[in-house]
């Protein structure tokens, strides 16, 4: 999936093209490398996490070189000039990670935030519940500290959104989240810093019950409700026109007065 979107031909290309969006592809640790391609950014930091029903999912080394990869991505954004960023993912299983995280941050109870992901059946669906019920029952009272929490119950993916979260409001530029897994790495940069929050726009809400939730927790409105769980940061694509033309409306629409438009004639107020 991720050689489709170097080659141009995934929803989120798509989208990117016809939005006029730069699309930044990055690695932070698939599972598998991939072939050197134009358009990959390479930071790997290792193949994949561990598995969190047993132990922490990343050292604390691999969660910091994670955060650092989406600061870095981030701040190389503002420089060249970029006003409005957007985060999305492309991961497998991630949706159970989020589910975690959503849970531990509002303190709701798993069967309440996770959902079926990418067509989980009822099976698939009780494993991926159990898998974080277990998770929380083994690391505990820790996960209240934020980066413990990207230790423990995060992915590389996550983490770097989390810290590219953290840059942008640094720089004081809007940050659009894209679906569950975007917002759940939110959620843990606002965690870090409360200020964050004022930088951040909802792009749409997913079907994933977790991400309403989560949302609602951190005190966001979704700009979008499409129904939709494609992810990518289609999501964030579609939200980001939506702010340019609602900007385009509030700088270049005529006032009243400057357009000379009159107002109620006084035998109507």
């Amino acid at each position: 999936m991720v050689m489709n979107f170097l080659k141009g031909g995934a929803a989120i290309n798509a989208l990117a093209r016809a939005c006029a969006l730069d699309l930044v592809v990055v690695d932070v640790g698939l599972a598998h490398p991939l072939p050197e391609a134009p358009g990959l950014i390479g930071r790997r930091i290792a193949s994949g996490t561990r598995n969190f029903c047993q132990e922490p999912a990343m050292t604390l080394n691999h969660a910091k070189a994670a955060m650092e990869v989406g600061i870095e991505m981030a701040v190389r954004a503002c420089q060249e000039g970029c006003q409005l960023l957007g985060i999305g993912e492309m991961g497998i299983g991630n949706t159970t990670v989020a589910s975690a995280l959503a849970a531990a941050l509002t303190g709701l109870p798993p069967q309440r935030v996770v959902g079926r992901g990418t067509g989980a059946d009822d099976a698939c669906l009780a494993r991926k519940i159990s898998a974080v019920e277990r998770a929380l029952k083994l690391h505990g009272s820790s996960v209240l500290d934020p980066f413990e929490l990207l230790v423990r119950l995060g992915g590389f993916e996550i983490a770097a959104m989390c810290g590219a979260c953290l840059a942008a409001a640094a720089q004081r530029r809007p940050m659009v989240l894209d679906g569950f897994i975007a917002t759940a790495a939110a959620a843990v940069a606002v965690r870090f810093d409360s200020r964050v929050k004022d930088y951040l726009f909802a792009g749409h809400c997913s079907t994933e019950p977790g991400h309403a939730l989560l949302l609602e927790h951190m005190g966001q409105r979704p700009l979008l409700d499409l129904g939709m769980r494609l992810g990518e940061g289609t999501g964030a694509a579609l939200a980001m026109m939506l702010i340019r033309s609602a900007l385009a409306a509030f700088t270049q629409m005529a006032t009243f007065e400057s357009a000379r438009v009159s107002g109620p004639s006084e035998s109507q107020t």
